[in-house]
Parts: structure tokens; sequence; C-alpha cells
């Protein structure tokens, strides 16, 4: 903390007097094309003391900040931009799922079935198969696979294969039994078990129903879970990834972040949302959001209304256009809803940030109806409310999210990848207001993007393709689906960037290159701003650096 005034104080100093005889900086950028923030001009130098940035300006005049010790990387002229923020991850499980059978790009059941057989070979009698990320839309027919698809070849491992949203699971007969589940276990509140023509389950647990698998699997050890949360921090790095905000991971969680922040060796900055149930552990400590440092936050908590669309759990005030009589489900904390009411409440008064995952319009407007309600107890406040995901709006809440101050975190691969199957379930009309990124925008809506990863891949260049192009994943939307939602590049980074940055309380310290702000920043081959759109995805990152210290080196092609 010290230090941290120092150099501040350092930074104001400097800019207030442009003295020649400067401290030496410990790093500085020349020669690069340094985007630094959508509203800011363009220079080509930096300058970072400590963990932050001092100076901004042109190679002659940062210059003067060069020393004897001082590192200096010439740039050769490559684009530099802020380091991205992702603002809706699950680490633990994206680093888990690294390690994982891997089943999101497979094409048919024969080879979900190959890829298991092949991954029970790694594997010990009696260990769970988990993650895998199956979607069955890939499939021939898009039917939703059944237990005994994978009985044969997993006849002495349980399984408990996420589908890719993690609003489904795929268990095995053995994962079942162990889980005491049969014809007669009932549906829980903000749950479906999934059952055949005669009452049997067939596997698939949907939403709540997951926690009866969930609740006999062994969690990790505390060695398994830093394994996996080091996995998660290398692939971040090498994406450019310097910031992200993990939803609902458990406390072990932070306490291996704790433990790499302590050891220097935590290297994206995490802000953490904690389940909403556990709301009084922060309340009663009285932190407030965003307690901690500069690595490591607390004080957000996360939500839920409703499930997914692909799952068809997705809360709506109509039914899906292809299932009569189904309009979703209800998240299991809103059975009944006064527990959500007074979760919020109970937030609110001690300044906690609350972020909801909400899919379906009436899901969504239930929980603006919400927040709505914490304003008028509470009285105005700098609250930040946020709704993950935001999906499918309904045309009269626009304006509510602006009214009420509401952050939409959005992930953008997630429409280009919903785009090929969403309009046969909901319809044209409300297809048309899915990932409404521009129309959110024009009602002056703070956006906030991310990935949702594991759900979707952490890489923020297939996601800002996703925002800039709307191309789907199949390829039959070349012009975008519903291109008038789309955004430019510069949006699309300031929103990854500046955006994520405000809906952590963040703005003052990062998001954009300024002199007294962090030093993250993300260096690359091509330069996003300037290059064909259709191309944003093929785009390599050559090096990540968090608080001036280079995470990441692109090897040699």
């Amino acid at each position: 903390m010290v230090r941290s005034l120092k150099i501040l104080l350092t930074c104001s100093v400097a800019l207030a007097t442009n003295a020649l005889a400067n401290p030496a900086a410990d790093l500085v950028i020349r020669h690069g094309q340094i985007w630094r923030g959508a509203e800011l001009p363009d220079v080509t130098a930096m300058a970072i003391l400590g963990e932050r940035i001092v100076a901004v300006g042109d190679d002659r005049a940062v210059a003067a900040w060069i020393g004897q010790a001082t590192t200096v990387i010439d740039a050769g002229g490559h684009r530099i931009i802020p380091g991205f923020n992702d603002a809706h991850v699950h680490f633990s499980d994206g680093g888990s799922s690294l390690a994982a059978v891997q089943l999101n790009d497979a094409t048919s059941t024969q080879e979900i079935v190959r890829r298991l057989a092949a991954q029970v070979k790694k594997m010990k009698p009696g260990q769970w198969i988990l993650a895998g990320e199956w979607d069955e839309s890939k499939w021939p027919g898009a039917a939703l696979p059944t237990r005994q698809l994978i009985d044969a070849v997993t006849p002495n491992n349980p399984v408990a294969i996420d589908r890719y949203d993690g609003h489904a699971l795929l268990a095995n007969t053995l994962a079942l039994s162990l889980a005491h589940i049969d014809r007669n276990t009932a549906d829980p509140n903000g749950g479906l078990i999934v059952r055949d023509g005669a009452g049997e389950p067939t596997g698939v647990l949907k939403d709540a129903a997951e926690n009866l698998v969930h609740a006999v699997i062994p969690a990790p050890s505390r060695t398994e879970r830093r394994a996996n949360i080091e996995r998660a921090l290398a692939h971040a790095a090498s994406l450019g990834v310097t910031s992200v905000q993990d939803m609902g991971p458990v406390h072990d969680d932070l306490a291996v972040y704790a433990d790499l922040r302590r050891e220097r060796k935590l290297t994206v900055r995490i802000y953490v949302a904690s389940p909403i149930d556990t709301v009084e552990d922060q309340a009663k400590l009285g932190i407030g959001h965003a307690f901690g440092d500069a690595s490591l936050r607390i004080g957000a908590l996360k939500a839920f209304a409703d499930g997914s669309l692909g799952s068809r759990t997705a809360y709506l005030f109509d039914d899906f256009s292809d299932e009569p009589g189904n309009h979703g489900l209800l998240a299991d904390t809103m059975h009944p809803i006064e527990r959500t009411r007074a979760y919020f409440d109970r937030a609110d008064a001690t300044a906690l940030q609350i972020c909801t995952h909400a899919i379906g319009d009436r899901g969504i407007s239930t929980i603006l109806d919400l927040y709505a309600e914490v304003v008028q107890k509470h009285g105005a406040s700098d609250r930040r409310f946020r709704i993950e995901h935001a999906q499918h709006i309904a045309a009269k809440d626009f304006d509510r999210f602006h009214e009420l101050g509401v952050i939409a975190s959005m992930q953008p691969t997630h429409a280009i990848d919903d785009g090929r199957w969403a309009e046969p379930l909901i319809g044209h009309d409300r297809a048309s207001r899915t990932y409404a990124f521009r129309t959110l925008l024009n009602h002056g809506v703070h956006l906030a993007f991310g990935t949702d990863w594991p759900v979707a891949p952490l890489d923020p260049l297939l996601s800002t393709y996703a925002a800039v192009t709307r191309r789907t994943l199949d390829g039959r939307n070349p012009n975008g689906w519903f291109p008038e939602q789309k955004l430019t590049v510069a949006e699309t980074l300031s929103t990854y960037t500046a955006g994520s940055a405000y809906a952590e309380f963040q703005e003052q310290d990062k998001g954009t290159l300024e002199a007294g702000k962090l030093a993250d920043f993300v260096m690359f081959d091509k330069d996003p701003l300037q290059v064909d759109p259709n191309t944003l995805r093929d785009i390599r990152v050559l090096g990540t650096w968090v608080g001036g210290r280079r995470v990441y080196t692109a090897s040699r092609p």
C-alpha cells in the first residue's frame, strides 16, 4: 500500500511539473501503437514504475524516464491495448476443464462414446468423470443423450458430464445410483429430472436437479484445486486476460487465490462474487463491495433467476415456441421469491454488490422488479446492480436497465453460438432482442463483456469477433445474426476493458492506459482496430503484462 501511494504521488508530481529529472522507470515501452481507451488519443510509448503507469506520450517524451536499470521494450509498431477484463468466468472450473474429457466439438453420439471410453482408460475405477461440455445441437437429430448411451463404456466410473451451458448434465446409471435418484425421486424446486416414457430417469438432470448428483461428487483436494487454478492462470495470460470476475466460486477457491497472492503467483487480478446464500458471511464483516487490493477483491454476490435457453429452462413470459406449455423454470432460490428478496435486502443494506444470472425475458424482468424494490426501500446510491447474461430482454425493460443503473454483463460468443438454433425455440420477435448490444448501448446502459468460461472459450478475440460480426458458428449468417446489434471494434474493446472495470468498481485503477493506473496491457501480432473484422479471431497475443510484469511471451511460430 505504501509503495502504491508513493508511485501515485510520483505520477502526480511528474504530470504537474513535467520535470526533466524523473526517477527511472522500471519498464519503458516505446515504438508501439498504444490504444489507451476509446476516448483517449493513441501514443507510442509509456513508462511504468512498480505496478503503475507513470507516463504516456511519444517516444521522445517518455525517454526521460529511462535509467540505467530500466527495461526497455521496442514494441516494433505492434498494437497494445489495456488488458482484457473478463466480467464473468468460472475460473477454477475452467482450469479443470482444460484437463478433462473434451466433448463440445463432438458431432455425434458415437464420438461421445468413443471419447468417454478413451477417458476411462486414463482413470482408476471409482474415479468420477466430470466436465465434458457436450452440445446435442451439434449431433444429428439434436436429441438429448441418455445414460444407456454411455453405461457400457463407463461401468466402473460414475459420470456427471455437463452440457456446455452448465444448466444440464448427463449422469450414467452408476452416478444416479450413488445419488439415490430413481423413478420415485421428485423434481426439486427449480430443477427437472428428465424421464423416459416409462417414468424412468434418462440420466439428464436440469438446473437444481443437478445438485442431487453434485452432492455425492467428492470435492477436489486443495492440491487439485490449486492445479486447476494455476492451469487457468496460464491459459488466461496466453490470451491477454489480465483480470477476471469469478462468479460463484466456493471458499476453497478463494483460499487458493489468497495463497497465490501471498506468493506473488496470482498473475490475473480476481474479483470474487460468492454465492448469494453466503451473504451473511460478508454482511457481518461490513466490508462492502470491492474489498481487498488490486490483486484480489471480494464483496460481490452471485444470485440466480432462472436456467438457460438451450436447456429450455430460461424463464419466459410466453412458452417456448417448440414446447407448448413450457415457459422455463425459476431458480431454486426463487422458491419462494421472498428468499431472494431477503438476500437482496441484506446485501444492499451492507453495500455488497449483487450480480444476478437472468436469461429469459420474464426472469430478467423479475430481477429488475426486485432491484427496483431495493432502490425504493434504501434510496439512491452507487450500487452497480448487474444482470449476468441479460440474453432475452422484453422490449419494455431496456429503459429500466438505464433507469436503475443496471449493468448488462454479457458474453458475445454466446450470441454466435445460440444464433445457430435459438429462433425455433423463441421465434423471430423474441430473438430480435437477444444479445441486444446496440440497443442496450443506445439506451445508455453500461455493458461489461466476458465469456462465461468454460461455457464458452476464454478467448477475448473470439468474443470481439462475435460482437463485431455476429456471424454464427455454423456459417449460416455471413452478414451477422440480427446485424443491427453489431458493435464496432473500438466499442467492443472498450466494453471488454473499461466497461468490465466499471462493473467491478475499478475504473479508477484499470480499463484504460493512463498515468496512475495499473500497468496491465497486451500486445498483438496484428492490429484489431485495422484488420478485416472477419479475421479478428485469428489475431495472436505476443505478450501480456500485469502490473508491469510480463506474464506471457508468445513462442516463435
